[in-house]
């Protein structure tokens, strides 16, 4: 109940701010664009010295790669990519109905598929079934921390340094913080070109560094804190898991594949310590 209602919670948030954000979004798609011109600006006229006309060069070649590999143009390319936001957006919505539903009667359901099976696998299935939906659990409750964490302290800097487009940018960085890897690094880059655009370079260094000491402190701190062992995998493990995840279901893939492979891990263990060697059993529920 406590993770539906947490789920619930940022649902709802997230939809009473849709309005706002949605029209602040060209804004924040034209502050980017004069960031990225400003990073041109500069290394075109600070030490690096690059001539302005081979950057363009560069940028323009690099554009006509892009389309190239496109195969059916710009075009086609933007179609793409508009099918890809609403493909993600509708799995994850998807997602979290389901999600919902499963909270809501997971027992019920549970039982169902328990008694499915045969009458000598269910006492397994049942312990399995327990273990990984805490492992799922204490996942989802531990990254909605750590996105919401990552929102308010990056989103207060922005206020501090007068950024403008607070709020969407610091609603970027929770979705971010739900989608491990490439979130934080990508909603981190956008707010930091924004800053660039509209700030300059001070503030924009500034905003930097104060990411790079927010994603220190979630590594070393919070994560460890918060997600506790639910997710203890091997950084191998969890690198062909979201990338698998990611190239299967796209956003709804990355923001599930570690707590069901550590689910999957938990559950192993368990069978291992109950019908193999003991001594490598499963270890100690999270907390």
């Amino acid at each position: 109940l406590t993770l539906a209602g947490s789920l619930l919670l940022v649902v709802g948030s997230l939809a009473l701010l849709a309005p706002t954000v949605s029209a602040q979004v060209g804004d924040l798609g034209a502050q980017a664009s004069q960031g990225v011109e400003q990073i041109k600006r500069f290394l075109a006229s600070g030490p690096f010295g690059l001539d302005p006309v081979r950057l363009d060069e560069l940028v323009d070649r690099g554009r006509e790669a892009l389309r190239r590999q496109a195969g059916s143009g710009l075009a086609s390319g933007v179609l793409g990519a508009v099918a890809a936001v609403a493909e993600g957006v509708a799995g994850l919505l998807f997602g979290l109905v389901a999600l919902f539903f499963y909270l809501k009667d997971g027992e019920r359901i549970g039982r169902w598929l328990r008694d499915l099976l045969p009458r000598r696998m269910r006492s397994d299935a049942q312990e399995v079934g327990v273990r990984a939906w805490q492992t799922i659990g204490a996942y989802i409750r531990g990254q909605l921390v750590i996105a919401t964490v990552d929102a308010v302290l990056i989103g207060g800097a922005l206020l501090v340094l007068g950024v403008p487009l607070a709020l969407p940018l610091s609603l970027l960085v929770f979705v971010g913080g739900l989608l491990p890897l490439v979130g934080a690094f990508v909603s981190g880059a956008l707010a930091v070109l924004v800053a660039l655009a509209s700030n300059g370079p001070t503030a924009a260094l500034i905003l930097f560094a104060w990411i790079v000491v927010v994603q220190q402190l979630e590594g070393d701190l919070l994560a460890p804190v918060v997600l506790g062992r639910a997710t203890a995998l091997h950084p191998l493990a969890t690198l062909v898991a979201l990338t698998a995840g990611a190239v299967l279901l796209g956003v709804l893939g990355a923001f599930l594949a570690i707590p069901l492979t550590a689910s999957a891990a938990r559950g192993a263990g368990y069978l291992r310590g109950r019908h193999g060697d003991p001594a490598v059993g499963e270890s100690a529920a999270p907390g």
